[in-house]
């Protein structure tokens, strides 16, 4: 390419590129033509000007121009940093496989940007940008930051941002960026920050970000003001710091709003304090370091799983959402520490199988708590009473923890058939199925009284007179009570009539309570 062969800003650019010089299309300095070739700039890049002198910097630096043609970069070694701002493409630039230096675009428009395998020693920035075509970074690395912020990114039902396996050796800073169409950041190592706070992700019924098994070594951040159209993924994540959607907006009604399935997570996961979900939150199998708040947030997933939380563990669990969450909280399997929550939002159907927390934060009366466990839809399970009641032993509310084991019986008793069931009424009725011991007491007081009254009225006759003992109707009324003789009296004397049918009764009584106490008093201890 020959010097008369350019425009005057094409010359410009070309004399001034050794030291590194800015040219500014908009000035008025360079008055004939403000269009630049991507060929000129192509050849800048690849060495065609002029050898440095000693103490020169050169830089690609233009303002304001409208690039014609492609710029192709394709795999070349770029030494030197890009500084574009304000500038128009006209044709998608190509830098697959290239090694740049830095390259930074600012306030630019282009149909897209096609940088995959593509190596940057420095900065990759795209602020201010608007694309109207994907952004492809697909196996990038990116030694420093990668810089999208405020930039709009257009291709809806496309990856308008494809950057799976990327990998960046700073920040990828997102914050307050607009993108139509899909993000894809599956497999990406980020060694700082991934920052999306006020982002605007669309994407309806498809997925908004694919972060599946991305690599964060800081914080993962949604908020404030993160708004998302369609699916976000995070399975998969490993984030060593936290990850915080607190005033965030998803919205994929009728289907999974947020999958985070098995993300490790070092301190916090964040889902509260303004959060607004229409859709399911799936979190099975994640691990979360320290807290996983749902405080103040808004889930809405009518007549299907609003919230899954099967086999994730948390030292803390906060789930005092703003109303009672919309839908299914399934928390099966799940330990969840620490379990803060209130009467006011429990979910209308709460499935706790196999669930177990180290303490309730707010332990509330035993009545109050089985209304909570009643919420479930999978019928009869006994863990989550006997982990209810281990809570409460734990806090030494051991009268609280008999409650809800013979609540526990209680249901257990409505699966049963109906022989079995008569036999449970029993136990329940005479001694609370070991839970309430002093019933027996009271029943056996009963008894004793009303047996006592009536012998003592109608005292039943000797079978030997000159060998009987004095009668004694107390003490005859607990002989037949109790199984095993103590006192002689059933023995020496013969009831007749409604006696003797009182008598009967009194002896089947006593024989009712002894087994109910027995099996009452081995089911208790069996279940310390």
């Amino acid at each position: 390419m020959r010097i008369d062969e350019l425009n005057a800003v094409e010359r410009q650019l070309w004399n001034t590129f050794a030291q590194g010089g800015a040219v500014d299309v908009r000035d008025g300095s360079s008055a004939a033509e403000p269009g630049v070739r991507a060929e000129v700039i192509t050849a800048l890049l690849l060495g065609a000007s002029s050898d440095p002198a000693p103490g020169d910097r050169p830089a690609m630096r233009l303002t304001g121009a409208c690039i014609t043609g492609r710029l192709n970069l394709r795999f070349a070694e770029i030494p030197v940093p890009i500084v574009l701002d304000e500038c128009r493409f006209d044709e998608v630039p190509s830098l697959q496989g290239a090694r740049i230096r830095e390259l930074t675009l600012t306030g630019c428009a282009l149909p897209g940007l096609a940088a995959d395998t593509a190596q940057i020693d420095g900065r990759l920035v795209l602020t201010r940008c608007h694309l109207t075509g994907p952004l492809v970074l697909t196996r990038a690395q990116i030694h420093s930051d990668l810089d999208l912020r405020n930039t709009v990114i257009t291709a809806p039902g496309a990856e308008a941002i494809s950057a799976a396996r990327l990998i960046a050796g700073g920040d990828v800073l997102c914050t307050h960026m607009a993108v139509q169409g899909a993000f894809r950041l599956s497999g990406a190592a980020i060694s700082g920050e991934f920052d999306l706070e006020g982002a605007s992700l669309s994407n309806p019924g498809g997925h908004a970000l694919d972060a599946y098994h991305a690599q964060i070594t800081e914080g993962f951040t949604f908020h404030p003001g993160f708004s998302a159209e369609g699916r976000i993924i995070l399975s998969g994540a490993t984030v060593s710091a936290a990850i915080g959607f607190c005033g965030a907006r998803l919205n994929n009604a009728g289907d999974v709003a947020l999958e985070a399935v098995d993300v490790s997570v070092a301190r916090n996961f964040d889902l509260g304090q303004g959060l607004t979900v229409d859709g399911g939150i799936k979190l099975d199998g994640s691990r979360i370091g320290t807290q996983l708040s749902f405080r103040d947030a808004t889930l809405r997933n009518p007549g299907g799983i609003a919230l899954s939380l099967r086999l994730a563990q948390a030292r803390e669990t906060d789930l005092r959402t703003q109303q009672p969450i919309d839908g299914i909280v399934d928390a099966s399997n799940a330990q969840l520490g620490t379990l803060y929550d209130t009467p006011d939002t429990w979910p209308g159907d709460l499935r706790l199988a196999e669930t177990t927390y180290d303490a309730l934060a707010s332990p509330l009366a035993a009545t109050e708590r089985l209304d909570w466990l009643r919420r479930s839809t999978d019928g009869y399970l006994p863990q989550p009473y006997e982990q209810l009641a281990a809570a409460y032993r734990r806090l030494g509310h051991e009268d609280e923890a008999r409650t809800v084991l013979l609540a526990k019986q209680r249901h257990r008793r409505a699966m049963l058939p109906l022989h079995t069931r008569v036999w449970g009424y029993i136990q329940d009725a005479t001694v609370g199925y070991g839970y309430r011991p002093l019933r027996a007491g009271l029943w056996l007081m009963a008894l004793l009284a009303c047996g006592a009254l009536f012998f003592g009225a109608h005292p039943p006759a000797p079978l030997e007179a000159e060998k009987a003992p004095p009668f004694n109707a107390v003490f005859y009324t607990l002989d037949l009570l109790v199984p095993i003789t103590a006192f002689g009296q059933e023995a020496a004397f013969a009831p007749r009539d409604t006696g003797q049918w009182l008598a009967y009764a009194l002896t089947a009584a006593g024989w009712i309570l002894a087994t109910t106490v027995a099996a009452g008093i081995s089911r208790a201890i069996s279940r310390q």
